[in-house]
Parts: structure tokens; C-alpha cells; sequence
């Protein structure tokens, strides 16, 4: 059974996490309107789609263990970015954030002694590693691309290979 805190600390990850799918949503359409980066358009639409199977993980542990999972409305993310150099530095920002949220709700467990719940959230924590490692390593590309339209041509050609290789490496996906 959740205590009070925990389910709350819980429906404030789901906000959470359904956030960062409609972040990574809006990115997607975004992309998706600039010439030439449909690679980088489905990394972000793939990602948007991820985040909210977390967000649905998290809904599903808590109805599960006698809590309720309260469904939010979310706000509306920014639409637009000045560069892909800028949307990337977002992503990478964003999943720092999440990690820092994740790790406040390892806390919560531990101090309760509510192993359920650290032992379903250490997954979380594994994902999160991966997240922004491949934030990193993207934002490392760009920033060695700068301007350079061909990079970002290499860059998109070769994004979802990227994405499938930090999965194979990083641990569980």
C-alpha cells in the first residue's frame, strides 16, 4: 500500500512525465516543418511516445499497489525553437530535470522503507542514465556541426542508429 506522500510524489511524476511527452511532441512538429531532418523528426515523435509509456508505468504501479492515479492537464510547451542546436539543449535540460525528480522519489522510498516502490523505481533510474547520456552525446554532435549544414545532413542520416546503439549499451530500455 502507497502512503499519502508517496502516491502524490507518484502523480506528480505521472505530470511529469506526461509533460515531457508533449515537450517532445511539440519538438516533433516543429522538426517536422524544417527541410531535410526527418530522421531527427521521428527521434523526437519516437520519444514523445516513450515518455508517455513511462508516465502510463507509473499510473498502472500506482493504481496497483491501493493508490489512485490522478491524470493532469499539462501546460503548453514552448512550440518553437530558434535552431535544432537550441531544441537538443531543451531535451538535454529536460531530462536532467526529470532525473533530479527521480532521484527525490528514490528518497521518499528509502526514507518509508516502501521497497515496492524503489524497486519499481530503479528502472526509472537506469532509463534516466541512458536519457541523458544520449542527450549528451547529441549535444557533444552538435556542437561539433556548429553551423555546418552537411553535419547536421550526417547528423540526421545517422540519429536513429545513434538512439539504437545507446540502447543496446546503456541497459533497459
Amino acid at each position: 500500500m502507497l502512503s499519502k506522500t508517496m502516491q502524490a510524489a507518484l502523480n506528480e511524476q505521472v505530470k511529469i512525465e506526461g509533460q515531457s511527452s508533449q515537450v517532445y511532441l511539440a519538438m516533433a512538429s516543429w522538426a517536422e516543418i524544417q527541410p531535410g531532418i526527418d530522421n531527427i523528426t521521428a527521434f523526437f515523435y519516437r520519444h514523445s511516445d516513450e515518455e508517455r509509456e513511462h508516465m502510463l508505468k507509473i499510473v498502472h504501479f500506482i493504481n496497483e499497489r491501493g493508490g489512485f492515479a490522478a491524470i493532469p492537464s499539462f501546460e503548453k510547451p514552448q512550440m518553437t525553437f530558434p535552431s535544432i542546436i537550441h531544441a537538443f539543449k531543451s531535451l538535454l535540460d529536460h531530462e536532467i530535470m526529470v532525473s533530479e525528480s527521480i532521484n527525490k522519489l528514490v528518497d521518499i522510498a528509502l526514507a518509508e522503507k516502501d521497497y515496492a516502490t524503489h524497486n519499481f523505481l530503479q528502472w526509472y533510474v537506469a532509463e534516466q542514465i541512458e536519457e541523458e547520456a544520449l542527450a549528451r552525446t547529441i549535444n557533444d554532435k552538435l556542437e561539433l556541426i556548429g553551423e555546418d549544414k552537411s553535419g547536421l545532413y550526417l547528423l540526421d542520416r545517422d540519429i536513429l542508429n545513434l538512439v539504437a546503439r545507446n540502447s543496446n549499451t546503456m541497459g533497459p530500455a
